[in-house]
């Protein structure tokens, strides 16, 4: 085993135990592909990614669902009536949100920088100042306009 992985296995085992959880097999793999993808991803996906016949898919959804309430995940609804799953960082929210673009051919997500909201006057409206909101951008992807 490589010491990146050794790293990875235990920081996950460290954020686990950190919320509470226990340390399963099936948890620290969910979680790791998570992490390692970098992008949300659906339950399907998830379980795509997990080696075949080793993991359940109501077991999987369990742990999606008891991650995200720990705030190890964020669950979305990117407006295509899928539930992606997005690993959160020591470092950021769980409610903190980000924008996202989803390719309308292949359904692929990515994380997009942090955008800037303005009007071109520099004022947002008054309901907006408090207000959490999601932004999607959707659209074909590179891979899908020169495939």
């Amino acid at each position: 085993m490589s010491s990146h992985t050794s790293d990875t296995n235990a920081e996950i085992r460290s954020l686990l135990r950190s919320k509470g959880l226990r340390v399963t097999s099936v948890r620290m793999a969910v979680l790791g592909v998570l992490r390692k993808m970098e992008q949300p991803m659906s339950h399907e996906q998830v379980m795509g990614s997990l080696p075949e016949g080793h993991f359940d898919k109501a077991s999987v959804w369990r742990i999606l669902s008891d991650l995200t309430e720990s705030t190890l995940l964020r669950r979305m609804d990117l407006g295509d009536r899928v539930w992606r799953f997005e690993f959160v960082g020591a470092d950021e929210s769980s409610e903190a949100n980000h924008a996202h673009f989803l390719c309308n051919d292949c359904g692929d997500v990515s994380c997009l920088p942090d955008l800037i909201i303005r009007t071109p006057s520099g004022n947002l409206p008054h309901a907006l100042k408090a207000a959490r909101f999601n932004i999607r951008l959707d659209g074909v992807c590179g891979n899908c306009v020169t495939g």
